[in-house]
Formats: structure tokens, C-alpha cells, sequence
């Protein structure tokens, strides 16, 4: 029986398979500050990666060992509290947004976009974000060429 089992299966035949697919969102969440996924795994996301910022306020040796269980990968539990938990110090949740961004060509699921809410990008000593470059859109070649 699943009496109060409120998660989502999200395709996943095993809990531990839809944990170690939860943990490697997060982290790839913390290292990228932003990541497409589909809807039902965003949300299940926001609920996996909230308590673990909070935890990271905290900033004690006990909620890094808590985070530590949830998250494997060391640098990325030192980049959640060196880095974005500082962010969020005087806010008391609500650390991700959820943008829906449509459906996906091939299967047709919804996509979305998780990202943090008021991350500021880190601005190396040449002015430039160190965010990465990517194409131009139509109109923005336009503006250039004028």
C-alpha cells in the first residue's frame, strides 16, 4: 500500500534509481545554476533540492553531512555552501523558479526550465559573464549589423 507515498515514480522502476536520478539533477542544478527538464521531474526537484539549501544555510558540520547523504559529489555540496546558500540567507524558501518552456519535438513531453531565483552571475576580472556563449538570435545579428 502507499498510504502518505506522495512522490512521483517519473518513469522509474526502482526508489533507488529515481534517488541517484534526483541527486545527479541537483547537482547538475548547483553546477549549472539552471537546467531543462521535464515538468514532473522539475517539481520533484524543487522538492528534493529546497531542504537541502536550507540545510546549507545552516552551514554547520551537521546539515553538510545531512546534505552529503542526498548528494555524493563533494564539490558540489562546497559550491552549494560556499556559494549559493550565502545567497539566500534572509529569504525563508522559495529558492527555485519553475518555467514551463513547451513540449519537446520527439516525445512530446513538457519541458521546463529550473533555475535559482536571484542568482547573479559571477563577473570574471575582463567584465564578461562567465556564462556561456551560445548562438545569436536573428534579431540580435541584426542589431549588430546596424
Amino acid at each position: 500500500m502507499r498510504h502518505l507515498n506522495s512522490k512521483k515514480k517519473l518513469g522509474l522502476t526502482s526508489r533507488n534509481h529515481r534517488k541517484a536520478m534526483l541527486s545527479n539533477l541537483v547537482a547538475s542544478l548547483i553546477k549549472h545554476k539552471k537546467i531543462k527538464t521535464t515538468h514532473a521531474r522539475a517539481k520533484e526537484l524543487r522538492r528534493f533540492i529546497e531542504p537541502l539549501i536550507t540545510f546549507a544555510k545552516q552551514g554547520d558540520l551537521h546539515s553538510r553531512r545531512q546534505v552529503l547523504k542526498k548528494i555524493k559529489h563533494k564539490e558540489v555540496v562546497q559550491t552549494l555552501f560556499n556559494e549559493i546558500a550565502p545567497m539566500y540567507a534572509n529569504r525563508p524558501g522559495g529558492y527555485t523558479r519553475i518555467t514551463k518552456l513547451g513540449f519537446r519535438d520527439n516525445d512530446r513531453a513538457s519541458v521546463s526550465l529550473i533555475e535559482f531565483i536571484d542568482y547573479v552571475e559571477s563577473i570574471d576580472s575582463k567584465g564578461t559573464s562567465t556564462e556561456k556563449k551560445g548562438r545569436k538570435s536573428k534579431k540580435e545579428n541584426a542589431e549588430v549589423s546596424k
